[in-house]
């Protein structure tokens, strides 16, 4: 899951969303968890402070003393954390207090002397954090009031509430995880149909289908529809573009020929000149008609056609076309390439190549199909007399004739280099194995 996906931004912007509503409610509940707890302390407490209370009596001397001793047993071990007193007054002297104390007196601070039950938080023996409830009481036969006071650990409280805080945040944690898994499923499955419509266009794109087909959901329906009408959009510009080249290479090249013909029948140098220029004019036609016509092909999204078939039809044209010269054509290298674009280029590509290498050829012409990581490199020879390293360039001129006695524009390789740039491939020459001029043509493999 990338991080600039929708995907990612459903589950982060749910993860913060849902893990913010959970810490807020985990504090709430830890919250009031405690305050329950701290209220269930203090009654504990103001049970013990009662029975102090009760047990508290003046004897005849006006001294103050306990019938019995509070049942609480940590109140006899010294420092215990559990501790009670009697002062004489809220500023008065300690009249009595717990074993637990030993020789130490509880400070408390901020109690008035109103006669109802307070809690505060006090230092304790030992630096220990107290909580204390105390309460001014003025006994039978007694000429002031007393203040009780019973102390207890805070610990005590961070014991209770401890376990119950780690059982939250675990159970909160273990339930923001689970949603999680939930929300990052339901994420995937609600965004499933965009994968089969990536899926698609994948086939759309490599040839494997035409139009996007099956049933999408209601939200991506209607962009599969508008998707399929810019495919049909698409495909009949280029049919417009293909017969729109067609009736503009009939429509030229036809007074070409009857003016050709006319010069033809005069020897004078103006009709040489017309048969001259006719001759050029009619190269310029083929060359920038069949760039045309390959430029409104080459982005045309599914064209893929495979290489073998084209390859061993324009093998059995040629072998008829030079059958005078009694060419051999060998074929070699891998079957079932398929190459990324449209049939007719592939067929002007290697067609131009192909004769080009027969017309050179003395006896033998060798095409082999390989791969070079994602593209098709078709590679061509002859056994002819090939070309010295300072021609190879001059012959991929456009327009250029090295020799005006073989048959031909002259534009074959150029053609075939301008078609194969235009799907960012190329064409390379080289010497062949067979002694004669190699020509490399390196174009797109479709997709398997």
């Amino acid at each position: 899951m990338k991080t600039n996906s929708i995907a990612f931004r459903l589950v982060a912007g749910a993860a913060l969303w849902i893990g913010a509503a959970l810490a807020v409610s985990g504090y709430f509940l830890a919250a009031l968890f405690d305050d329950h707890v701290e209220r269930g302390f203090d009654r504990r407490m103001g049970v013990v402070l009662e029975s102090l209370i009760a047990v508290t009596e003046i004897d005849g001397d006006g001294k103050l003393l306990l019938r019995r001793a509070p049942g609480e047993p940590r109140f006899e071990q010294p420092f215990s954390g559990w501790y009670w007193q009697i002062k004489s007054g809220a500023e008065g002297h300690v009249s009595l207090r717990s074993k637990s104390l030993w020789d130490q007196s509880l400070e408390i601070t901020g109690a008035d002397n109103e006669a109802v039950l307070q809690s505060h938080e006090i230092p304790g023996p030992r630096d220990q954090e107290l909580r204390v409830v105390t309460r001014n009481i003025m006994l039978p036969d007694a000429e002031r009031r007393f203040q009780f006071a019973v102390a207890a650990d805070l610990a005590e409280l961070d014991t209770e509430t401890r376990p119950f805080n780690l059982l939250l945040g675990f159970s909160l944690a273990g339930l923001w995880l689970g949603l999680m898994i939930a929300v990052a499923l339901q994420v995937i499955f609600g965004l499933r149909p965009l994968d089969r419509l990536r899926a698609g266009l994948v086939d759309i794109r490599t040839g494997r289908a035409e139009r996007l087909e099956g049933d999408f959901a209601t939200e991506v329906a209607p962009l599969a529809h508008e998707l399929n009408a810019l495919l049909e959009q698409i495909g009949r510009v280029v049919e417009h573009a293909r017969t729109h080249v067609g009736n503009l290479a009939h429509a030229l090249k036809t007074p070409l020929s009857v003016i050709s013909n006319e010069a033809g029948r005069e020897e004078t140098p103006l009709a040489e000149t017309v048969r001259s220029q006719t001759a050029v004019m009619t190269r310029q036609v083929d060359h920038h008609l069949a760039r045309a016509r390959a430029a409104a092909t080459a982005n045309v999204i599914g064209a893929r056609c495979e290489v073998s078939p084209v390859v061993e039809d324009l093998r059995r044209t040629l072998v008829r076309i030079h059958a005078a010269r009694d060419i051999s054509i060998a074929v070699g290298g891998i079957k079932g390439a398929v190459f990324r674009g449209d049939r007719q280029d592939l067929e002007e590509m290697i067609g131009n190549v192909l004769d080009n290498a027969c017309k050179w050829a003395n006896s033998a012409v060798r095409i082999d199909i390989g791969q070079d990581g994602r593209n098709l490199c078709i590679a061509v020879e002859d056994d002819g007399d090939g070309l010295p390293e300072d021609q190879r360039r001059e012959a991929l001129r456009r327009g250029a004739r090295l020799d005006e006695t073989v048959p031909g524009s002259g534009l074959g390789l150029a053609i075939g280099q301008e078609i194969a740039g235009l799907y960012d491939g190329s064409l390379e020459l080289g010497v062949a194995a067979l002694g004669g001029l190699r020509v490399d043509l390196v174009i797109p493999e479709a997709e398997s």
